[in-house]
């Protein structure tokens, strides 16, 4: 297979070649260098500091030709969540964390490419996806406003994706390919997207109900990278920084135009319990909208089965009894309702 390099550090290409030859043809390139790369084919691997402006600007325009490349695979070593943003930003349909990775990623699209399977190597929709959940965060970051468009174009695709292939396989795909903060919005707005289908919502609503699932953790944008990216579980006072993201999204998006208050009530309180032991506003039953109802259960799920670093994947049986067992917090006939969608989906 053909394998384009691209860093901003010559020394690299000892070690990226020992892997890769003689099985596969590695193309190498300094960053900066003025050599043109030709023809989408391959996988492209960018191993480049994208703390720095100026590096970032140079690989998007390298990048800018390649939007139908199907493989491109960033290497963030710290897997730092800007880090991690601005390589989505820039079209990573990967993010891994050392070259060490390269080679089992391009076994894995081998494989998928032998069976035939093109779209199990990658899914462009779901790039496009991670592409502006990074945006979005990016201009959060920068103090710069978001719009809503970004949110309805990731949603559009996600309800098409869901309908078309089914919510398993889209959860699959999810997982195989994505991380942190971007596997759980996508994880949280497939979820939420499948329950409105099973319990028959309108077009319109499945669409409000996914716009709210795909921004309801963009406050977390503005929570302090030690906490976001920590390896480990929070401390109490790091989780009590991690509980201000809801009202945080809400005064982000409540000036925005076209924001509804339907979605603005998502953002805000997607972790409120129906027994007032939730957050920001401890809110009970009787003021708890049937929106929030679907996202709060749709967003424990989801959290219950991504990896995260302390914990390995919940297999979606127990997570679903889990939820059963949220006695009080959550309203029993939708958690009744979900079951095909966490058994089956």
């Amino acid at each position: 297979m053909l394998v384009h390099f691209i860093t901003d550090e010559p020394n690299k290409f000892p070690a990226i070649r020992a892997m890769l030859d003689p099985r596969h043809e590695l193309v190498a390139r300094v960053l900066g260098s003025g050599d043109a790369l030709i023809g989408t084919n391959g996988v492209f691997i960018v191993d480049v500091d994208l703390r720095q402006a100026s590096r970032v600007e140079q690989v998007r325009r390298v990048l800018q030709p390649l939007s139908d490349a199907c493989h491109k695979l960033f290497v963030v070593h710290n897997q730092a969540c800007s880090m991690v943003v601005q390589a989505r930003a820039l079209g990573a349909t990967a993010v891994i964390s050392s070259t060490k990775e390269v080679v089992f990623r391009i076994a894995h699209i081998e494989e998928a490419q032998k069976a035939g399977q093109r779209d199990l190597a990658i899914s462009s929709a779901l790039t496009d996806c991670a592409a502006a959940f990074a945006s979005m965060f990016l201009a959060v970051r920068a103090g710069k406003p978001i719009t809503l468009s970004d949110a309805t174009r990731a949603t559009s695709q996600i309800i098409d994706r869901v309908q078309r292939s089914g919510l398993t396989s889209y959860l699959d795909e999810v997982r195989r390919y994505h991380e942190g903060t971007f596997q759980h919005c996508l994880l949280v707005t497939g979820v939420v997207v499948g329950f409105g289908i099973e319990i028959g919502f309108s077009s319109v609503d499945v669409s409000r109900l996914g716009i709210a699932a795909t921004l309801h953790d963009i406050g977390k944008a503005c929570i302090p990278l030690s906490i976001l990216d920590k390896p480990g579980r929070l401390d109490a006072g790091e989780d009590e920084i991690m509980k201000r993201h809801p009202g945080t999204g809400y005064d982000l998006l409540k000036d925005i135009s076209g924001m509804t208050p339907e979605i603005l009530d998502g953002v805000r309180h997607h972790h409120e319990y129906l027994d007032g032991s939730g957050y920001p506003d401890g809110l009970t039953s009787s003021k708890i909208s049937d929106l929030v109802r679907l996202l709060t259960i749709s967003d424990i799920f989801a959290a219950l089965i991504e990896a995260r670093p302390y914990r390995a994947p919940m297999p979606r049986n127990t997570a679903y009894q889990i939820l059963c067992d949220m006695n009080g917090k959550l309203e029993g006939p939708l958690v009744k309702a979900f079951r095909s969608v966490a058994l089956v989906g």
